[in-house]
């Protein structure tokens, strides 16, 4: 009761104080910015207590309080806002590759492998099918010849593939748990982010040899260019590691900030050097786990994991704010079997992936809850369908529109799936619930 108090509050205040946020730039944007981490806060603490994943309700009252339903964050607040996205995605991406270990990559690597190329190959065919069967009912496929249905639904395909570490992440760190399930599927989406990147920068440059985009002004897709997006990444992210390691090693100070500076400065450089920042930061946590004392590195984990607390829920909020309910409720009828299709896929990949790759550890665990982890969807997601959408700004727009409708669903669902999947797996620690509150606590996946 006293949440709900609390949320209906905040509807009372901003009624009130709403008009403020409407002169300058900084005015507006801080006031969305308190807005949402106040109410995102408060929805994650009911939706807790309901015994749903505090990240739903996180994304709910970005749903409640955005452009689609009371508007008190706006379009232009959202945007914004921006920048707090991608400091949560580059911290995000960090934590990640200071999971990647080495000695666990040898070990799991194969495994993993097998496991990603399985479920990405039948989802990818699965998608692709079901487009190319309801081709009628599809706005961007109406209308259009064989090729071009089959050039766009592999495209709309090898979007829908992807997964989401963001939600993977902070489910791990919500319920702390660790185990088998958290390890194989923290692995799997962790390297399946790059393959995707690579199969939607092949997938549009066959697209575009089949169905030529009209007026549009894209770059061209050199291999060269793809190339230095990887291998530059790679390159980069290794000697932001490096100098990681050495003020780790010789300074020590400050962890809390220099957390945040690593995190701004990735992203920044990425963006100046054209490479890709997902990749960059996870080499640069890679490097930095595999290089440095082990209380070095545990000390900055632990300084990143609070710094990522407050960013992850303006995050996920910001998420929901840009959810379009109206798009949703007219795209339903085949969002919704599109999502079981996808999440069937998702099922049998993972079954055949474990099969392929032999598993013995947990196996009936990972057969029964595996998938669960690759249901959700967020953040790069969005951003591989904007650049469909740059590429073919007619009919790119739809397949975004269709897209992003699949995400919102995918966002609801599959946290739930994957919390309620650790729980039944017994990976969850029976102290989770009083260690949840405390934010200033490393990440559980943070822990050997």
């Amino acid at each position: 009761m006293r949440r709900v108090i609390v949320l209906a509050l905040l509807i009372g205040c901003m009624h009130l104080i709403a008009p403020l946020g409407s002169g300058a730039y900084g005015s507006r944007a801080l006031l969305a910015f308190g807005l949402l981490i106040l109410a995102a806060y408060a929805a994650g603490e009911l939706a807790d207590a309901m015994h749903v994943p505090k990240l739903v309700g996180y994304i709910l009252a970005g749903v409640a309080f955005g452009p689609s339903a009371m508007n008190f964050v706006n379009t232009s607040a959202v945007a914004d806002l921006q920048p707090v996205s991608s400091l949560a995605i580059a911290l995000i991406a960090f934590l990640a590759g200071s999971e990647l270990r080495w000695s666990e990559l040898r070990e799991r690597g194969g495994v993993i492998t097998r496991i990603l190329t399985a479920e990405l190959l039948v989802t990818l065919v699965a998608v692709t099918l079901f487009l190319v069967v309801l081709r009628d009912h599809v706005s961007f496929l109406r209308g259009t010849g064989t090729v071009e249905v089959v050039a766009f639904s592999l495209v709309f395909a090898s979007i829908a593939i992807v997964h989401s570490p963001a939600v993977t992440i902070a489910m791990l760190s919500e319920t702390r748990a660790s185990g088998p399930v958290s390890r194989t599927s923290l692995g799997v989406v962790l390297i399946s982010d790059v393959v995707v990147v690579l199969m939607l920068t092949a997938v549009l440059a066959l697209a575009r040899v089949l169905v030529p985009p009209r007026g549009a002004d894209v770059p061209a897709l050199a291999l060269s260019a793809v190339a230095w997006e990887v291998g530059g990444a790679v390159l980069v992210g290794a000697v932001i590691g490096a100098l990681v390691t050495v003020y780790l090693r010789f300074v020590r100070r400050e962890l809390f900030l220099f957390a945040i500076m690593i995190a701004f400065f990735g992203a920044e450089v990425s963006a100046l050097l054209h490479i890709e920042p997902l990749l960059t930061l996870i080499t640069a946590g890679f490097v930095t786990e595999n290089f440095s004392l082990v209380e070095h590195g545990n000390a900055l984990e632990e300084a990143m994991a609070r710094a990522a607390a407050p960013v992850f829920v303006v995050f996920f909020a910001l998420a929901g704010a840009q959810v379009a309910l109206r798009e949703l409720a007219a795209l339903w009828p085949l969002v919704l079997p599109l999502a079981v299709v996808r999440g069937g896929a998702i099922w049998a990949g993972c079954r055949l992936g474990l099969r392929w790759g032999r598993v013995t550890e947990a196996a009936d665990a990972l057969r029964r809850d595996l998938w669960t982890a690759l249901i959700p969807q967020a953040g790069v997601a969005i951003g591989l369908a904007a650049v469909v959408a740059r590429t073919y700004p007619h009919r790119g727009g739809q397949i975004r529109a269709l897209f992003l409708a699949l995400v919102a669903v995918n966002q609801a669902v599959g946290p739930v799936l994957f919390r309620r999947a650790l729980d039944r797996s017994g990976e969850i620690p029976g102290d989770a619930a009083a260690m949840e509150t405390d934010h200033h606590a490393a990440s559980p996946i943070l822990q050997p």
